[in-house]
């Protein structure tokens, strides 16, 4: 039948089981005897069956396709979470196809993309969704979560760290290390990470009586971060800074190191919030 399409009913004639059995086996979750899913799998390979998915999803309403907004891969932090999250969703018998947007005009043709696929659900890793296409999604009945995002608005389901205690403890520990000049490098400032991040910073620099020393901007960008990180340190160089991300903390290290000649963490101590791998930097005790 080599040049023949072969079909859940020449399986089941061969396996000597109906064809919804057939279709029970090669579903994810679907139900059957360890002796029928042998004999429909025998059979399949025998006749070089392929369940035809699309196909199925027409027929049950349910593609099994997550759809997955990443706004960028560049910062260390994402394709390790993302590969974590991808494997778990293929776990669970799902389908991720993976969507780019570089900005937040480019996100609405995406979504509108997303939902040509028949998705079953909708990731948005450090995306900005507005209520607007919150909505359009909700019509077609796609759930959304938001990744390493939350918004006040428009009743988004959130999966994201503690951000705020976060930057509260990032500041409690260069305290306790006796750093007396802590500055702040921040990311995009649009971006509930950051702010959460920065507010719970200031909130525990408040509570031991500190303001902070200086702030500059990297905009979650390497390049950035390092121009920033010159300017900080041309005037009354802090002695500890507290930077938004991991990847612009890795960029501020290069900095110390190799332009402006300072030791990390002899001369100034770095803490990158994400450490996604290993801690970039720490405080002197």
């Amino acid at each position: 039948m080599a040049n023949e399409k072969v079909t859940s009913t020449d399986v089941a004639k061969l396996a000597g089981v109906s064809q919804s059995a057939v279709s029970r086996v090669f579903t994810p979750g679907g139900s059957a005897s360890k002796k029928t899913v042998d004999k429909v799998k025998k059979a399949a390979e025998e006749l070089g069956y392929r369940p035809n998915v699309l196909a199925r999803a027409m027929v049950s309403g349910k593609s099994r396709i997550i759809g997955l907004v990443v706004a960028y891969l560049n910062n260390q932090f994402y394709p390790d979470a993302l590969e974590k999250l991808s494997n778990r969703l293929q776990e669970e018998g799902y389908h991720v196809l993976v969507f780019m947007t570089h900005n937040a005009e480019g996100i609405e043709e995406v979504i509108d993309e997303i939902l040509d696929y028949q998705v079953d659900g909708i990731i948005a890793a450090s995306v900005d969704l507005s209520s607007e296409l919150a909505e359009r999604c909700r019509s077609f009945s796609v759930p959304i979560v938001l990744f390493n995002r939350s918004q006040q608005t428009g009743n988004f389901s959130s999966v994201t760290s503690d951000n705020f205690c976060g930057g509260m403890t990032a500041a409690e520990f260069l305290i306790a290390g006796g750093h007396k000049k802590i500055s702040y490098l921040a990311g995009q400032d649009s971006t509930s990470t950051q702010r959460d991040r920065e507010i719970g910073f200031r909130a525990g620099l408040s509570q031991a009586g500190m303001d902070l020393h200086s702030r500059g901007n990297g905009m979650f960008d390497m390049e950035k971060a390092s121009e920033a990180t010159i300017r900080m340190f041309e005037n009354d160089p802090p002695d500890a800074v507290f930077v938004a991300n991991d990847h612009m903390a890795l960029a501020v290290m290069d900095t110390l190191r190799f332009e402006l000649g300072l030791k990390v963490p002899e001369d100034v101590s770095v803490i990158g919030y994400d450490t996604s791998t290993q801690p970039v930097g720490q405080a002197t005790d």
